[in-house]
């Protein structure tokens, strides 16, 4: 793991060395503009509108806008003044459960190691934490900003995880959503179709089952292109259609496969069915587009320069 900050987990009188290191990357098809006559990068400038010129960066001053079109600059210096003081610990405030915490709150995961020779005490806080079901409230300090930051347990590991804020999470609009759900009546047999679906449908979370079905498909076509070969683009595909019968929908996703082969008797014979129904409608939603078809093309002639 590269390490990216290296410090300490302190709670109570314990003092654990350890490192930190990024636990995601987004793995995003990045493109550059070119322009289209010479296929070369174009270079983006720094222009005031105001004078029509462009501003080098030590004309160029941060600004807050107070009401629109009007700014209070700052300084560089006058920020620093709230810069977060560099620690080199994280500091626990308190445990909680884990399902507390709503993961909307969750923001950038990193991976915590233990520094040399402190395996055991490191080992011990992952497996209390992985024990009680508990994580870690904290704060730390990353780039000169602070984070309230949750320490938990993962397969043996622990992962830090940067928390948003309250005033960062929208609450309110949640709460408009919930507010426009209210007197909304779900009837008993259409909540037991759910239930029967979302049963039937349950297994394991293997994250390998799910790879990035768009961007291979992109790489796919780049790089078709750039060895020179046709590629015929799929179709987009439809829209599905809004659910206009809830009840019928629900009863044809639960009867999709039709019966089971070995019909077993009684309450087996319904969650054999279920089961049978949904794993061909999961199979369906899940399905692979199949691979844009490529056809050779035929390098064209070089082109020769006269000697003059």
């Amino acid at each position: 793991m590269r390490a990216i900050w290296n410090g300490f987990i302190s709670f109570g009188l314990v003092t654990i060395p350890v490192s930190i290191g990024n636990a995601q990357q987004r793995k995003d098809v990045s493109f550059r503009n070119l322009a289209r006559e010479t296929m070369r990068p174009v270079k983006q400038k720094r222009w005031d509108p105001e004078r029509d010129v462009e501003v080098s960066s030590d004309e160029m001053v941060k600004g807050w806008e107070v009401s629109k079109g009007t700014f209070v600059p700052v300084e560089q210096d006058e920020l620093d003044r709230f810069a977060a003081t560099q620690e080199k610990t994280i500091r626990i405030l308190q445990f909680v459960d884990l399902e507390e915490v709503d993961p909307v709150y969750y923001e950038r995961a990193y991976w915590i190691a233990p520094q040399e020779r402190t395996e055991r005490p490191y080992a011990l806080l992952a497996h209390a934490l992985e024990k009680t079901g508990k994580a870690a409230l904290g704060r730390f300090v990353l780039s000169t900003k602070e984070h309230l930051v949750l320490v938990r347990a993962i397969d043996g590991a622990l992962a830090l995880q940067t928390l948003y804020y309250p005033e960062d999470v929208r609450v309110g609009e949640r709460a408009e959503i919930a507010d426009s759900l209210k007197g909304i009546e779900v009837a008993d047999e259409e909540m037991a179709m759910a239930e029967q679906l979302i049963s039937g449908m349950s297994r394991e979370f293997v994250p390998d089952e799910y790879p990035n079905e768009t961007r291979a498909a992109l790489l796919d076509f780049l790089r078709a292109k750039a060895g020179g070969e046709a590629v015929e683009v799929p179709d987009a595909s439809e829209e599905p259609t809004p659910v206009v019968d809830l009840m019928a929908a629900l009863k044809a996703s639960l009867e999709a496969s039709g019966p089971p082969t070995d019909e077993p008797a009684g309450e087996d014979a319904e969650v054999t069915s279920v089961k049978d129904a949904t794993k061909r409608t999961e199979a369906v939603s899940t399905k692979k587009r199949a691979p844009a078809k490529t056809t050779a093309k035929k390098p064209s002639a070089k082109r020769t320069r006269k000697a003059s």
